[in-house]
């Protein structure tokens, strides 16, 4: 039996992990990110694909790639978490489970970020974990992925 694929979403500037706000982010690369995530897929029996995109469009079409094909998204929209509707209505239409991923803690910073138009269609949130935030969402999926 082939190992579910799980396909994880950038959104935009997470290619400027390391380099970009430090001191919310941390040090580790989004290679660095994405490394721990298949890392800790592959125990749990898991593929990964990985797409990040500066553009909402991109991260659509990869969703609309995903359809029929992948059992998970992992996604981490960045600042589309907040306006980008595109990526809402993509993702309602993807018949798998859906894990929004953050970093940081957007319900610690500033207001505008306290809205996110992907949770709606979102299995669970997991956000504010760092370097494990990754690892954590593999380990959600793979849970929702046996129910």
């Amino acid at each position: 039996m082939a190992s579910p694929l799980v396909v994880i979403l950038s959104g935009a500037n997470l290619n400027l992990l390391g380099q970009r706000e430090p001191e919310i982010y941390g040090s580790m690369t989004l290679d660095d990110h994405v490394a721990l995530a298949k890392s800790a897929a592959k125990d749990a029996g898991i593929t990964i694909e990985h797409v990040q995109s500066n553009e909402a469009g991109a991260l659509v079409e990869a969703i609309h790639a995903a359809r029929g094909r992948a059992k998970g998204i992992i996604i981490n929209p960045g600042a589309f978490t907040h306006y980008a509707w595109s990526l809402h209505d993509a993702l309602s239409a993807f018949d798998g489970v859906v894990i929004e991923a953050h970093l940081s803690q957007p319900q610690a910073r500033e207001a505008w970020r306290h809205t996110s138009v992907i949770a709606p269609v979102a299995d669970g949130t997991i956000s504010g974990f760092g370097p494990q935030t990754y690892p954590l969402a593999i380990s959600a999926m793979a849970s929702l992925l046996k129910r």
